[in-house]
């Protein structure tokens, strides 16, 4: 790739970020290396490190970036929801929604937590455990108020994020069932599962 005429430092801030999300997608972090991704953008090696410090920074910040996105855009789509069973519905439409739109954003925080350095393992992990919370929270409040079920919420909160989170595996775009129909067949499940008869 030939590196874009005219090009400004934000601009190929994002080509590295883009770049980056492809190759550490589709050979791994250990395998990808910042030569495959200096040809990738069009840079010379040695001109990566006006823009990222090491491999690892790379890494650490495309996760980081995902986890922030991910809280802003589940703030939006719980903004104005109330109570525990609606609020429960908007975070399966979200959650599912948000696996299949970012799959390689998604893939790369699931399975490269385990090359990043203990400082950012422990950043990204308890950015996890705070989303986890959220969906921790809404399952009390709905134990609380006898609409849901009670038990282990966070063993619930996982058995749910499990099964949501997996759609990135199987969903296929041009598969038989929208993200919509995943959604509520999802949600139907979860619910009845939940909801007190």
């Amino acid at each position: 790739m030939v590196r874009t005429i005219g090009s400004d430092g934000a601009r190929t801030q994002e080509a590295i970020r883009k770049a980056g999300l492809k190759l550490i997608y589709e050979h791994g972090y250990e395998a990808m290396s910042l030569r495959q991704l200096a040809a990738e953008v069009g840079l010379q090696v040695g001109s990566l490190y006006n823009h990222i410090s090491t491999k690892q920074d790379l890494l650490f910040g495309l996760i980081k970036s995902h986890m922030d996105h991910l809280f802003s855009a589940l703030d939006e789509a719980l903004a104005g929801i109330e109570g525990p069973e609606e609020g429960l519905r908007a975070f399966i439409a979200f959650h599912v929604t948000y696996h299949i739109e970012r799959k390689r954003e998604v893939f790369i925080a699931y399975s490269e937590l385990r090359s990043l350095e203990p400082g950012h393992y422990e950043e990204i992990v308890a950015l996890r455990r705070a989303y986890e919370d959220r969906l921790v929270a809404m399952l009390e409040q709905g134990a609380e108020q006898g609409l849901f079920r009670g038990g282990d919420a966070r063993v619930a909160a996982y058995g749910i994020l499990s099964m949501l989170t997996g759609v990135c595996t199987w969903f296929d775009p041009q598969g038989r069932l929208s993200p919509q129909q995943v959604v509520d067949l999802y949600s139907d499940m979860i619910l009845k599962g939940l909801l007190r008869a």
